[in-house]
């Protein structure tokens, strides 16, 4: 705003929300866009390749020392379908940590009403760290990954796979302190939250209007107490709980693991109410479940369409699925085929089993043809371990992965065998995060929305989100799978009552998917 603005005017702004009490940290350039590369091109529908803008923008490395040097942001946007009616930018963020968000607003279609795409522009991004953006980089050719990377077991069960795992996690973050460089140091969400208000401020929007999913909950969460007046409409679908998980890293993702037990337990007891519709249905699910899940501990089994099938790629393939209710009858015929493979002559055997694609593990290297350069980023771990802090060593892995295995059968080792492994022996002394306060107050309340059977963000983290929020009203959904945006007719109508014209919905509201899984 000028210096020459009455003051009268500033203070009735102010007042209205229209300006905001926090003074900018800085003046951003105006985003440069324009036209995409043809691989980010590829990755957009036809009809909409001649429409989408992208550019490079640059923020600072260290929001505290700016002199210190820039990093480049890839964005995207796709322009509002009616811009004599623009409203302003919405920001999406898919999750992650370390989601690609590039590409998202080409598939707006899927996630909003046709009135939000008409008056917004859905702007994606790849937060700092991440994919197109400056990368973080743990290693330095794909041979110096894979001799790591190999080593290690997604679920390590036997001795030698815990030994191996913990070595080689050591050597995993051993070279990201030798590698990384600088940008180790600031991949907080208060980094990207700060990176979010320089994108704000570089399209022109007094205030924020964002979407986050999953992870992206703490972004926008993270932002609603840096700069509350600066928010205008924040969605978050799928949350974390913000106070355990910047307090607590160990107990959260204890509760996750718990999280997906849930979410385990309520889909075999539908498959058992659905009867013939569910494949799994028969003799008990939840009886031939954990019967092949211990099974398969020592052994391994060869399905009919020839895929091998172990200890991992079972509690995997289980994990990957229960994020998408729409694959759920596909996993009870795969947990058939399981189950008939195991105990052969007793168990009837699917026509046809379902390819629920590779286990593909928790890395994924991306890596061109006959290039041995690293093609990835570390973003996943260099977000988690700065925001999350752990008080046990890597060396007591061990003994809390049989404790949470016992309290959590399919996916208490799993949820051990990630950050609760990797994040005490990262290379990060005194790591920078924000962990609180999260009750500042927004002009409008947050909108949280959350499903009943989220397996990867349980309910129960959607309730405390919008009570540690200073103002949010939630929704719930009696659904399956993780976030809900685009699957729920009622939630998004409210969705768009919220994004456009700011409607909060009433208190207590539920609602339903449009598809039930079976």
């Amino acid at each position: 705003m000028a210096l020459s603005t009455p003051i009268a005017l500033i203070l009735a702004l102010t007042l209205s929300g229209l300006a905001t009490p926090q003074a900018e940290a800085r003046t951003q350039d105006p985003i440069k866009w324009s036209t995409c590369a043809e691989d980010v091109l590829k990755a957009v529908p036809a009809a909409l390749r001649d429409k989408v803008t992208c550019a490079q923008h640059k923020v600072p490395l260290d929001h505290q020392d700016p002199q210190r040097g820039t990093i480049s942001l890839s964005l995207l946007k796709r322009p509002a379908a009616d811009q004599s009616r623009r409203i302003g930018s919405l920001f999406l963020n898919p999750g992650g940590p370390g989601g690609s968000g590039l590409v998202y607003p080409a598939y707006g279609e899927s996630l909003f009403r046709p009135e939000v795409l008409r008056r917004f522009d859905l702007i994606g991004f790849d937060p700092r760290g991440v994919a197109r953006s400056t990368p973080l980089k743990c290693f330095r050719t794909k041979e110096d990954a894979d001799a790591v990377f190999n080593r290690l077991s997604v679920v390590p069960i036997t001795d030698r796979e815990v030994r191996e795992a913990i070595d080689a996690t050591e050597d995993y973050t051993d070279s990201c302190g030798k590698v990384a460089g600088p940008l180790l140091d600031h991949m907080s969400t208060e980094d990207v939250a700060r990176d979010l208000d320089l994108l704000r401020q570089a399209v022109g929007d007094r205030q924020l209007t964002y979407v986050g999913f999953s992870y992206g909950t703490l972004l926008g969460a993270t932002y609603a107490n840096l700069f509350p007046s600066r928010s205008r409409a924040l969605i978050l679908d799928g949350n974390v709980d913000p106070t355990l998980r910047t307090r607590d890293g160990a107990e959260y993702d204890r509760q996750r693991a718990q999280g997906f037990e849930l979410a385990l337990d309520a889909f075999l007891k539908r498959c058992a109410q659905e009867g013939p519709k569910c494949a799994f249905s028969a003799n008990d699910p939840r009886a031939k479940f954990d019967a092949a899940r211990d099974a398969l501990r020592t052994r391994s089994v060869t399905l009919p369409s020839q895929e091998v099938v172990t200890y991992t790629s079972y509690v995997g393939t289980v994990t990957g699925a229960l994020y998408s209710p729409n694959r759920f009858k596909d996993l009870a015929t795969w947990l058939q085929a399981v189950h008939a493979a195991l105990d052969p002559g007793v168990a009837s055997v699917p026509a046809a089993v379902p390819d629920l694609g590779p286990n593909r593990g928790r890395y994924d290297v991306r890596v061109g043809v006959g290039d041995a350069e690293y093609l990835s980023d570390d973003s996943y771990y260099g977000v988690n371990c700065t925001d999350k802090p752990f008080s046990t060593g890597t060396r007591q892995f061990p003994r809390i992965a049989k404790q949470w295995e016992r309290e959590s059968p399919t996916f208490g080792r799993q949820q051990a065998a990630s950050d609760l492994l990797t994040c005490p022996s990262w290379p990060l002394d005194e790591p920078d995060r924000y962990s609180g306060p999260w009750n500042r107050r927004t002009p409008h309340p947050v909108l949280v929305v959350g499903n009943y059977y989220d397996p990867a963000t349980q309910y129960r983290f959607s309730r405390r989100m919008a009570a540690q929020l200073g103002n949010a009203r939630l929704v719930g959904v009696d659904a399956f799978g993780h976030c809900i945006l685009g699957d729920s007719a009622g939630v998004d109508a409210v969705a768009a009552d919220y994004l456009v014209d700011l409607k909060v919905p009433a208190a207590g509201l539920v609602f339903r998917p449009d598809v039930q899984p079976f």
